[in-house]
């Protein structure tokens, strides 16, 4: 596959508000589907439930205090092509409506910023798994397929984590990274 048919993730200037909030776009996502030619949709399920450990630790809340979870299936056309589940302690969430499936605008990034969460850096750590049966059935690929996991921590000006996703690709993406170097 040339970089020409993949989905292009580019970390460096997906998170920015003008690229996330292109046109009518419900964040970087939709964006990056509809610069391929693609049409983006979302499926997403929210609830509250108690994040994962090591989300848990990221956000610095205990193990077993509830966020919300917004859950999403993302589709290029008709093909799946993401699994994506944020989690956001539950003030943040109260205070940027972030329970609404709909985000509106430039996604939840958006209204964290609106409801004086604003994300000022992201940290992303890549790293790869084996796929479980649930990204095997979905991506139709092996259970034990090497896949991507992208987990994505946004942080406020004061240093707290507001959001972490965990993004479980399918085969297939470029990852695109850049750095100043000066």
């Amino acid at each position: 596959m040339s970089t020409n048919d993949a989905i292009v993730r580019d970390a460096t200037e997906r998170y920015r508000k003008e690229r996330r909030e292109a046109g009518e776009s419900r964040g970087a996502f939709e964006t990056e589907i509809r610069r391929l030619g693609g049409t983006p949709r979302v499926e997403t399920a929210v609830s509250r439930s108690a994040a994962p450990a090591h989300v848990a630790s990221i956000l610095d809340i205990s193990a077993a205090e509830e966020t919300v979870v917004r859950a999403r299936h993302m589709y290029n056309d008709d093909k799946l092509v993401q699994l994506a589940d944020s989690y956001v302690p539950l003030d943040v969430a109260e205070a940027a409506n972030i329970e609404n499936p709909d985000p509106g605008k430039g996604g939840i990034i958006s209204r964290m910023a609106e409801a004086g969460f604003e994300q000022t850096e992201v940290i992303e750590e890549v790293m790869q798994y084996e796929a479980t049966s649930v990204e095997a059935e979905a991506f139709s690929v092996e259970v034990g397929t090497s896949l991507l996991q992208i987990t994505h921590t946004g942080y406020t000006a004061a240093g707290r984590a507001v959001e972490v996703t965990v993004h479980r690709p399918c085969p297939g993406w470029v990852l695109r990274f850049s750095a100043p170097l000066a």
